[in-house]
């Protein structure tokens, strides 16, 4: 009876599973996503892109909890911090989780994009990957200053003066952009809720879209090959065409769906394969 129930429960799953993945095409998303193949000898530098992405997942969620009780205005903004730390169940920890990750975040994303630079992973055909990391760095030094003035303490206010006074020295705009960044002639209740609108509303939707853009491109050209390994490129074309699966692209739609991806090569005049094989390669490039 209890092997009746099993095979049962069993054949349903499957059933339903096979439903899915016909209308969806799910295994071929994940095979390509979580069984792709990469070349050997990769280190941990190779790992600073999920990491990136780790603390950026926890800055969303902390966030989204810390403005939950956050008050944007200069009368109630250092109070509701203080509330945030001393009453709300967890509140110091989701905060301290915020603050230390905003640092965090900083340091990975620059010791990625360092790493991918000396790695090789600027190079054709990934200009456009690399294009969108460094846009993903200057919104996320975007998100640590407006994010800075947000405790609304002497410490925060006078950093965010001395901040948009810098701002102030660019030739011929600078003038105009300290005003703009300020709301008005010096720090104060329209910077604040203007710096909150900006954190808050505004960068979040960039991230969203171009870390998709991000991933989506790393799937489809795989990871670089380490310099100090392109001379032997041959032997990570030979185990890529001996793995089936690792062949399949993320990209399957509409006429096209159930392909097979073809396995790309870049060769120089001297007749060796650069960059590997694609799209098969992956990890946090």
């Amino acid at each position: 009876m209890a092997t009746q129930v099993e095979s049962s429960v069993t054949t349903a799953v499957k059933s339903t599973t096979s439903w899915w993945d016909e209308r969806t095409g799910w295994s071929s998303f994940v095979n390509a996503v979580f069984r792709r193949q990469v070349p050997s000898g990769l280190s941990w530098w190779y790992s600073l892109g999920a990491a990136t992405l780790f603390v950026f997942v926890l800055q969303l969620v902390t966030g989204i909890l810390l403005s939950l009780n956050y008050a944007p205005t200069p009368d109630t903004a250092y109070d509701s911090v203080l509330f945030i730390n001393s009453q709300v169940p967890f509140g110091w920890y989701i905060r301290g989780l915020h603050h230390w990750g905003a640092s965090a975040m900083v340091v990975l994303v620059v010791a990625h994009m360092v790493s991918a630079f000396v790695l090789g992973a600027h190079r054709a055909p990934r200009e456009v990957t690399w294009g969108i990391g460094v846009c993903l760095l200057l919104i996320t030094l975007a998100f640590g200053f407006t994010g800075y003035l947000l405790p609304w303490d002497q410490k925060a206010y006078w950093a965010t003066t001395v901040g948009t006074n810098m701002a102030g020295t660019v030739p011929l705009i600078g003038s105009a952009l300290m005003r703009v960044l300020r709301g008005g002639a010096d720090v104060g209740a329209v910077t604040l809720t203007q710096f909150y609108s900006i954190h808050v509303l505004i960068l979040p939707l960039f991230p969203l879209s171009l870390v998709l853009a991000h991933l989506a491109l790393v799937i489809y050209h795989g990871v670089s090959v380490p310099p100090r390994h392109l001379g032997s490129s041959q032997r990570y074309v030979r185990r890529a065409l001996q793995t089936r699966e690792g062949a399949r692209s993320v990209f399957l739609a509409g006429s096209d769906r159930g392909r097979p991806a073809t396995v790309r090569l870049h060769f120089h005049h001297s007749g060796r394969p650069h960059g590997g094989c694609e799209p098969l390669a992956g990890g946090s490039r």
